[in-house]
């Protein structure tokens, strides 16, 4: 969503558009002053603004379209299960509920979808939607909608489509949520009607958030700028899957059924973690210096990178920052993302039949990404064909996780790569291409603006189709001009530029798989309906009530030998173009295993040495999947029994897996400062557990924190560390240290919640591995103010400690039994439009929070934070769910926020409270359970 999403007049400098913009913005002021208010005007717009807006759950509303009547039967919660006689019917009702709810969010996501962000929110946005015009991703939508879907898709988006307008139909913006009220007074937007493409361009954004890997190839290409490829190597160690095992241990994949066997049976190289780039060697480093605090480091001098390198940082560093400034869809822009899921058969339940518990990790958004709802047929039969409960997108329909009458399932991010870059060396208005230029295929886009003029772009795509991304930003085509090379690229000419191939820019079916999922009635059934999932590339988990599964979907491509993806790439050389895309029947899967559970947590889907295929070089390390794993395990051994409030208790697990690691060592060390030793015993007797109201949690992931900051980002170039993170380095040609000039400031560049290092499972890897390596250069820090120089592990993590004291001094007060994990570890919900940057008042009223969390980074309670930037909550578990299939009825259910997307709503934050105290509401199926909770009945008739 829209992070700079202020709404604009547009007038150009000068006094009248000066006293305008105030005019605006003071007009916007006091209608909130009004809303929150208690004077007369406000009871005014509170009763047509606000109230105005909410849906109506009882009585009766005639909607034209359908063909007999629907009932819209809602819980004390606002959680709608919608009953119908025809599919048609029932996907209308859906799209008109939902757009009671949330037709704003819809609204501002199918203009985040197709690259209009600007005819809402003004010239503020206009650098976004030339990206997203670039990507094309309603371009690509309306081709899957005409020439991939199933004629029953088409027919359930048409009517999902005629719900929604059925909705606006008469409605102006003030009826239908506060949002616009407020854009109403800087500009005329008006809501267009609903179309089918708008739901299906959705799944572009989502896939975009869990494109894989794409931050970790920039980020290891920009550090050649400053560590060597041996110290980029230590920071992606291999995945320890001695340690952490993958998700399929006994399954299969082919037709011919191969089987992987803890013996070996096939084998195959997966390929190496990359790290080098292949557009350049890059150069020495130099002396590898360490830095201090911030402000006051110094580092050796980097040493250049091979010189085609040294385009190529260009580039990447421009496009990072591009990619920070988009608006996420569900995720951190493709950081952190995350979730869990696992499944246990009936053999090591207490009912006797599987139980699936699933939370996928996402930005915190206001309302959350998930809707929960029911979509019931009366009768299951050809004519109507869906009986399904769960969690889907608003502006979707179906439902995309949960289960129906038969089945259940659940998503993890798989984490597989299907996006790659490539560096384009430009040449007039082509490309090179195998030694010749090949002419960009253009296309013109017209940006319209609130409030101001419409702008026109081009977009150029290679004869393949990949955009050139680095058009869109201007100090990219100027680095791409000046980009040197050597001898193993081609000359600069016109310089070069950044395209990107990813397999959601082609059309595909997962619009097609949502329903199909929905409708299953078994294994196969699934497996087949998971077929038609091309993008994202999602880890399924499957339960019926005597069966559970998994299985691997996605179109995922094939590269040529030497070539894993997990660098930029030449694009003048067609080697390294991929050679195909992987058959469904080649994709590994799982069913009912020896061991009685399956487990996927984003990390590696399969042993290195038993799959002939490079799904990834970049897998999550497993911490989170290997501890549900143990927990099971231990629930289970001696004949034991989880249930459905084990497996709740399993997903609010807060304990620290590097804190095992590390706490052991650092009570050994002997601190001389008794305020900071007072601190140092905190950790004695603590179990690891990051509870909220933790003292010795918030030291110890001080410690950690610190730690990560000496040890490495002080290390780290500039594009990679938080734009606060200001050192001191040697300039490029000084004479060394007697020089005056020979050192200069460079500051971080990147926003807090992007940067490295992040302090996720990756840096818990890389701090395991050099455990056992105390005098390694990564443990050096020079002296800084009153803090002692660290020349190795022991007198870092020292030097850590001291820090974190100090650290939390300033943040939590001197008094030690004053502090808690919670103090510092914060969620915010913020409305993802004005409730981010619009006018302070409007926040106020948009938002909620804090709230105090428990939970961590690669903690079972994935409660997210990045260290480089702060103990801020970034990232959470969106929803979670545990499906009981002995008796549906006893699921239990949350979301982050609420159904409503409507501020002053009841049902706005109304889950959140219990969400973050880990609690699980009663989630009714049956049709009897489902009348015993409804509190609201709306019936809508033909």
């Amino acid at each position: 969503m829209p992070p700079n999403t202020t709404a604009t007049s547009g007038d150009k400098p000068g006094t009248s558009g000066r006293k305008k913009g105030r005019k605006a913005r003071l007009v916007v002021i006091l209608l909130v002053l009004a809303l929150i208010g208690g004077i007369a005007f406000g009871a005014f717009w509170s009763i047509s603004t606000v109230r105005a807006s909410f849906p109506q759950t009882k009585g009766s509303v005639t909607l034209e379209g359908l063909s007999g009547p629907v009932d819209v039967k809602r819980d004390g919660y606002g959680i709608p299960q919608v009953y119908a006689s025809s599919d048609a019917d029932l996907f209308m009702a859906q799209g008109y509920v939902q757009a009671q709810d949330r037709f704003y969010e819809m609204d501002v996501r199918r203009h985040l979808t197709s690259g209009r962000l600007s005819e809402m929110f003004g010239k503020g946005q206009v650098k976004n939607d030339a990206f997203l015009r670039t990507l094309g991703w309603d371009r690509v939508a309306k081709q899957e909608y005409d020439t991939k879907l199933s004629a029953s898709a088409k027919q359930y988006l048409q009517a999902y489509a005629k719900g929604v307008n059925a909705y606006l139909k008469g409605k102006d913006g003030r009826d239908i949520s506060l949002e616009y009220a407020a854009l109403g007074f800087t500009n005329d937007y008006k809501p267009a009607e609903w179309t089918p493409v708008d739901s299906v361009a959705w799944l572009k954004a989502m896939a975009w958030d869990l494109r894989g890997n794409m931050r970790d190839e920039t980020d290891r290409a920009l550090m050649t700028s400053r560590l060597t490829p041996q110290q980029i190597r230590e920071l992606y160690p291999d995945y320890p899957y001695d340690r952490n095992k993958p998700i399929v241990r006994e399954g299969q994949y082919s037709a011919l059924s191969k089987t992987f066997q803890q013996d070996g049976a096939p084998s195959g190289t997966q390929g190496s973690q990359g790290t080098q780039g292949t557009t350049g060697t890059p150069g020495g480093t130099g002396t590898q210096g360490t830095q201090g605090t911030t402000g006051t480091g110094t580092t050796g001098t980097a040493g250049a990178t091979g010189t085609t390198g040294t385009g190529l940082t260009g580039q990447l560093t421009g496009l990072t920052k591009v990619l920070d400034d988009l608006p996420t869809a569900v995720g951190v822009n493709g950081q952190g993302i995350g979730s869990n899921s696992w499944v246990v058969s009936g053999a090591h339940t207490i009912t006797g039949k599987p139980l699936l518990a699933n939370d996928p990790h996402l930005s915190a958004s206001l309302p959350s990404v998930w809707y929960q709802m029911g979509l019931h047929c009366r009768s299951v039969s050809s004519k109507c064909q869906y009986d399904v409960a769960g969690y889907t997108f608003a502006g979707m329909p179906g439902v995309v996780i949960g289960h129906n009458g038969k089945i259940a399932w659940g998503m993890t991010n798989s984490g597989v790569d299907v996006s790659d870059l490539y560096l384009e060396k430009i040449s007039g208005d082509g490309y090179l291409y195998d030694g010749k230029v090949r002419p960009f295929r253009t296309r013109e886009e017209t940006i319209k603006v609130a409030g101001g003029a419409s702008k026109k772009i081009v977009v150029r795509q290679t004869a393949d189709g990949m955009p050139l991304l680095s058009d869109r930003d201007d100090e990219l085509v100027e680095v791409g001009r000046k980009a040197g090379v050597d001898t193993a690229a081609p000359d600069r000419g016109d310089g070069y530029g950044i395209a990107l191939r990813w397999t959601a820019l082609d059309p595909g079916t997962s619009m097609d798989a949502v329903f199909a999922m929905d409708r299953a009635a078994d294994w196969n059934g699934f497996r087949k309906a998971a077929s038609l999932f091309d993008v994202p590339s999602q880890n399924l988990i499957y339960a019926d009530s005597e069966n559970i599964g998994y299985t691997l979907p996605g179109k995922i491509p094939t590269r040529a030998t030497g070539d894993d993806g997990s660098v930029p790439a030449p694009g003048w050389d067609s080697k390294y173009r991929w050679t195909g895309f992987l058959e469904q029947d080649e994709l590994p899967y799982e069913y009912n295993p020896k061991r009685g559970y399956i487990v996927t947590a984003n990390q590696a889907v399969v042993d290195k040495d038993k799959y002939p295929y490079t799904l990834t070089t970049d897998w999550g390390y497993g911490t989170r999947s290997q501890r549900i794993a143990d927990l099971i395990e231990s629930k289970i051994k001696d004949g034991g029994k989880v249930s459905t409030d084990d497996m709740r208790q399993m997903q609010l697990d807060n304990s620290s897996e590097i804190a095992k690691l590390l706490v052991p060592k650092l009570l050994k060390l002997d601190l001389d400062d008794p305020e900071v030793r007072k601190a140092q015993k905190l950790l004695e007797g603590w179990d690891y557990t990051q509870d909220a109201d933790s003292a010795a949690a918030a030291y110890f992931n001080a410690v950690w924190r610190n730690i990560l900051k000496l040890g490495f980002g002080d290390k780290l170039p500039k594009e990679l560390r938080a734009k606060n993170q200001c050192l001191w380095v040697e300039r490029a040609g000084s004479t060394g240290p007697l020089d005056d000039q020979s050192k200069v400031r460079e500051c971080g560049q990147r926003d807090a919640d992007q940067a490295q290092p992040d302090g996720g499972d990756r840096w818990f890897e890389v701090v395991r591995t050099l455990m056992d390596k105390p005098d390694s250069q990564w443990w050096q820090a020079p002296k800084s103010g009153n803090r002692p120089a660290a020349h190795n592990r022991d007198e870092l993590f020292t030097r850590a400690m001291i820090d974190a004291r100090w650290e939390l001094t300033a943040k939590l007060g001197k008094d030690i039994d004053t502090w808690s994990w919670g103090r510092l570890h914060r969620l915010f919900l913020k409305n993802q439009t004005l409730g981010l940057q619009g006018p302070e008042v409007l926040q106020y009223a948009l938002n909620r929070g804090p709230w105090k969390l428990s939970g961590g980074e690669a903690t079972v309670n994935a409660t997210g934070w990045n260290a480089a930037g702060g103990y801020g909550v970034v990232w959470v578990p969106s929803m979670r769910m545990v499906v009981n299939l002995a008796d549906l009825d006893k699921s239990r259910w949350i979301n982050l926020s609420g159904a409503s997307g409507h501020a002053f709503s009841a049902h706005y934050t109304d889950q959140t409270d219990k969400w973050a105290d880990g609690d699980l509401l009663p989630w009714s199926f049956s049709a009897k359970s489902v009348d015993g909770s409804t509190k609201d009945t709306l019936n809508l008739r033909p």
